[in-house]
């Protein structure tokens, strides 16, 4: 059984073939129209982006998903969640107003902004799943409360998850501070010969758990919440995770965080992947990176799973960008992924969401 998957590439030849054009026509040809009631208070879900990242998904793209939405006299509202780390988005008054700055007003976007878990992250929905990590998970309490969801995803790579795309977007997107802290299992640890005291992981940390002692970092590991920013932070590589035992059960954590969000929507989800400007790095980061391959284009599903799948492989399918963090794999059909995060796996979010019965790897790519 294949999952169809929709596909608008970049090229356009006349304004019948614009971006938005586009972007209209994969909501039709994926059936989203089905998906959506009148009068459903639907929530169209995205990443707004760390203030001084600038990778996240256009607002005028964003704008023809909403009409689309309100076409079908529905009642579109562009959501996120509360983050862990501290930042520009760790509570809800710097959150909307970060989306404001990065465009997702009123006037440009169409749809108000409602932060799905509230003020200070405690708007919180349990949804029961029976899973092998969790029997309970805590999703964002208008996203639970929200009667269809339009996902919208980025699609580029994570220093940990190898790639963030639909699966992902879900499972952090759409969990409160509680449900990340929850899926963050893994701890990171220095690595003292590598380590020369800059303090740069301290500097970060959005939880004071990393101390320098004797020029040499430390963390504590009762205080850490494994957002891991220190990883990327320090500039020696002196800071590492346990990527055989660790992270395997992070990934499947996540994925199972990503189908308790969906669990009580049966029938009431889409999805677009935006493959454009695909960054190494998660749009988290306060700074955007030079993209890793061209622009491909987006695309659309009722599956996540598949979605994600076949963004995975348009994107190793392409020849990596040699003036970018890309330092193996540039070649056609290389990962990608591994090519900035070597040790990554980034499929193992696919393998898992299949068995656990979330969609399918396998698809048909509909060219439109």
């Amino acid at each position: 059984m294949t999952s169809p998957v929709y596909f608008a590439s970049m090229r356009a030849f006349s304004d019948h073939e614009s971006t938005t054009a586009k972007v209209q026509r994969l909501f039709d040809k994926a059936g989203f129209a089905e998906l959506i009631a009148p009068q459903d208070k639907t929530a169209i879900k995205l990443h707004f982006g760390e203030k001084g990242n600038d990778g996240f998904i256009s607002p005028v793209y964003v704008r023809q998903v909403v009409e689309k939405v309100k076409a079908c006299g529905a009642l579109p509202f562009l959501t996120d969640t509360n983050t862990l780390y501290a930042g520009s988005r760790s509570n809800a008054v710097e959150h909307i107003g970060t989306a404001i700055l990065h465009g997702f007003d009123y006037a440009v976007a169409g749809a108000p902004v409602i932060i799905a878990d509230g003020l200070n992250g405690k708007n919180i929905h349990k949804v029961t799943i029976n899973k092998r990590h969790f029997n309970e998970v805590s999703i964002a309490g208008d996203i639970a409360a929200a009667d269809s969801l339009i996902v919208l995803s980025h699609f580029k790579g994570h220093i940990v998850s190898g790639f963030g795309g639909a699966i992902k977007n879900l499972a952090m997107g759409c969990a409160p501070p509680e449900g990340k802290r929850a899926q963050h299992n893994a701890r990171p640890f220095t690595i003292p010969e590598k380590c020369t005291g800059c303090a740069s992981c301290m500097k970060i940390c959005p939880k004071d758990a990393i101390t320098v002692k004797k020029k040499k970092s430390v963390i504590d590991m009762e205080r850490c919440i494994g957002c891991f920013e220190c990883m990327h932070a320090c500039p020696e590589h002196a800071i590492d995770i346990n990527w055989e035992t660790e992270i395997p059960e992070f990934m499947e954590r996540m994925v199972e965080y990503a189908y308790g969000a969906v669990l009580e929507k049966e029938n009431k989800v889409g999805y677009l992947n935006f493959l454009i400007r695909i960054t190494p790095d998660c749009d988290c980061f306060a700074f955007s990176d030079a993209p890793m391959v061209p622009d491909i284009g987006i695309l659309a599903s009722k599956d996540p799973v598949a979605i994600d799948a076949a963004s995975f492989d348009l994107v190793n399918q392409q020849q990596g960008y040699t003036d970018s963090l890309l330092t193996a794999h540039h070649h056609k059909g290389g990962d990608k992924f591994k090519g900035v995060h070597a040790q990554t796996d980034g499929y193992r979010q696919v393998k898992y969401a299949e068995e656990i019965g979330m969609g399918t790897g396998s698809y048909e790519l509909i060219k439109i």
